[in-house]
């Protein structure tokens, strides 16, 4: 059973970074696209970043573009969103999910493309 395992949210004020992590067992993790997506109060989850299989190709919503960053390790299984300048409007769970089909489309946006997803780690961004 795939388990993907998130980690590294916190409380921090407006123009601060953080660095998610989330890594997977059970899982030939270089063979899958993998995506970061958050939800925020009352609002339905949403895509943030996904990356392809070897890393060459990156995805973002055009909300954090220019901020985040999404990267891996598929030697240590896994994979980082670097978030920097963050603002109120990023307070969320944020969830990293892996394909759930190996296909070779690209981009991959949709969450039911998605399964695995991780328990969130929570994201509070202060003024």
């Amino acid at each position: 059973q795939v388990r993907l395992v998130e980690s590294g949210g916190g409380l921090v004020q407006a123009g601060d970074s953080l660095r998610l992590s989330c890594t997977a067992s059970d899982l030939t993790f270089s063979s899958y696209v993998l995506g970061w997506f958050r939800q925020a109060p009352g609002k339905e989850r949403e895509f943030v970043a996904a990356i392809s299989r070897a890393g060459g190709l990156t995805d973002y919503a055009d909300s954090v573009k220019g901020r985040f960053t999404i990267s891996r390790d598929n030697a240590a299984n896994t994979v980082y969103l670097l978030m920097i300048s963050l603002e109120p409007e990023d307070t969320a769970v944020y969830y990293c999910g892996k394909e759930r089909l190996i296909t070779r489309k690209w981009p991959v946006r949709d969450e039911i493309e998605y399964d695995s997803w991780g328990q969130g780690t929570q994201v509070t961004v202060s003024l």
